[in-house]
């Protein structure tokens, strides 16, 4: 089975996120997508507006 790897944030999780998760599958031709989320913190340094594990169960499996 072929994953695509994503890295974002999802500050928070959106259908927009969605769709780009639904095409990098697509285009890869891969089943899954695994993605490494930002943590408590996101790239500008501000806190995220959810905890690391509520960021990740927003994501569809």
């Amino acid at each position: 089975m072929r994953t695509v790897g994503i890295i974002a944030e999802f500050n928070p999780f959106h259908k927009g996120h969605q769709y780009i998760l639904e095409k990098a599958k697509a285009h890869t031709d891969c089943q899954r997508a695994m993605v490494v989320m930002s943590g408590s913190f996101v790239q500008r340094g501000e806190p995220a507006f959810f905890r690391q594990m509520d960021k990740g169960k927003m994501c569809p499996p």
